[in-house]
């Protein structure tokens, strides 16, 4: 089913096409020509608009963007802030006055091996841009007009250094990769930017990246974005990490088979969270809009999200932005992936605005606790719009349920169906009488038997502080 789904996702590619058009000759070593593939990108005319109008759009604001973009520590967030960005993540230009120049070519692998500053150029097939450097060197890529279209390996592969910049001049630069990955020894490099070490994405261009197979960005440590435009078409997740997801700028278009951004540590369940103070999401995906394992904040930004799920993680807390979700199952939810923190849903303040499809579905679910103290949720549920299994608090703010506005928060029942219509909550039975079925209730052989030490009850409110975020 999923094949079938990006089957039909890949037919809407967009920006690729201005690449492919200027690809020529082939030559790499053993590969087979591209264009013999089944899963090779295919240009449109839908394509070739959408990547004239991206190129319109990045000309008339080219002379707004900033040089760096400015940031303010949030010190009352369930992350700590505090030193997230540096002054470095936060310029979008490099200075080049030292930089050494290469040029990618087909079939061939850029090695950096020492610190440094890197201006990069050039049309390519098959061709990776690998950083295998100290660990403690600083690598900063300047990404000037590239154009990358492998078959079955990262256009950009960090294997060691301490940090690494993606910096894109104001250009257009392409990355994609048209088949499934081929690993590196032990390594799974499932991404069309794959790095093992910290990563950071800033400038004032465009970066466009297309993964048929697989992912489109992995960062096996923290990921920050501070800056840029990203057009991201993914079979599976658009932009994922391990430790930590930070953004504070960008402008984001994303379509995906899975998650829009997804943070998970499989060794590490106090490990995965996402921050966002600010930027542009335009976020379809299959799955889950923004998925994070132990907190997501989001302090400001604007958010266009079609999804199953639009927000997850074990603690959510809104504290501003301009949310709107159309999701077929959990507009935000709550649920248990982490031990660092409690399970609760809070809002502090922003415009959330979450539409929800039919069937079995929760515009805000918390497996745990629900805080509405500022901002305004207007949400319009089929069935639910409210399912929590411990507490929840209405201190302020406003709260509009199809259309109309409430003075509390209603509660799902049975199981979280039903309550999501105004105040009262609850289900409404049909006219008439309830008429059991006939015969007698049988139950199963030996009776029912509970859970060894009976059914446990939640905790508390509490996971406030997030003070090693890893940043």
């Amino acid at each position: 089913m999923m094949k079938n789904t990006w089957k039909r996702t890949i037919a809407g590619l967009a920006v690729l096409t201005m690449a492919l058009s200027a690809f020529t000759g082939c030559g790499d070593n053993n590969k087979k020509d591209s264009s013999d593939s089944e899963s090779s990108f295919k240009v449109t005319r839908e394509a070739e608009e959408l990547s004239s109008k991206a190129d319109k759009t990045d000309s008339e604001t080219t002379s707004e963007k900033a040089s760096k973009t400015s940031y303010s520590t949030n010190s009352g967030g369930v992350i700590d802030t505090t030193d997230m960005f540096t002054d470095r993540d936060l310029e979008q230009t490099a200075d080049l006055s030292g930089a050494k120049s290469l040029t990618v070519a087909d079939g061939k692998t850029l090695d950096i091996t020492e610190e440094g500053i890197y201006l990069i150029s050039g049309n390519a097939k098959n061709c990776t841009i690998k950083v295998d450097a100290d660990d403690t060197a600083k690598v900063q890529l300047v990404l000037d007009g590239v154009k990358i279209e492998n078959e079955d390996f990262p256009a950009i592969y960090v294997v060691s250094a301490d940090k690494v910049f993606v910096t894109t001049t104001d250009s257009e630069n392409i990355l994609s990769v048209s088949e499934e990955f081929t690993a590196d020894g032990d390594t799974n490099t499932d991404a069309v930017i794959f790095s093992k070490d910290d990563l950071v994405f800033n400038g004032t261009g465009t970066l466009s990246v297309y993964s048929a197979y697989d992912n489109g960005i992995s960062c096996k440590d923290d990921l920050k974005f501070t800056g840029g435009t990203y057009n991201i078409t993914a079979a599976a997740d658009a932009v994922e990490a391990n430790d930590s997801i930070a953004i504070c700028g960008g402008s984001f278009t994303i379509n995906t088979n899975k998650d829009g951004f997804h943070c998970e540590n499989d060794e590490d369940d106090t490990l995965g969270c996402i921050y966002i103070a600010d930027g542009s999401f335009d976020i379809t995906s299959v799955s889950d809009g923004i998925q994070g394992t132990t907190y997501v904040q989001i302090d400001g930004g604007t958010f266009d999200i079609t999804s199953a799920e639009g927000i997850e993680a074990t603690y959510v807390q809104i504290n501003g932005g301009d949310i709107t979700i159309d999701a077929s199952d959990d507009g935000i939810n709550a649920t248990s992936k982490s031990t660092a923190c409690d399970i609760a849903a809070e809002f502090n303040g922003g415009n959330i605005t979450i539409t929800m499809g039919q069937g079995d579905t929760d515009a805000v679910d918390a497996n745990g606790s629900i805080y509405v103290n500022g901002g305004t949720l207007n949400i319009t549920a089929q069935m639910s719009s409210f399912d929590y299994d411990r507490t929840a608090e209405f201190n302020g703010g406003t709260i509009i349920i199809n259309g109309s506005e409430v003075s509390e928060i209603p509660q799902s029942m049975m199981g979280g169906r039903g309550g999501g219509f105004g105040d009262e909550g609850g289900l409404t039975p049909p006219d008439g009488d309830f008429t059991p079925p006939e015969g007698d209730f049988t139950p199963p052989d030996g009776g029912f038997t509970p859970p060894e030490g009976g059914f446990g009850g939640h905790g508390g409110r509490g996971g406030r502080n997030y003070s090693d975020s890893g940043m």
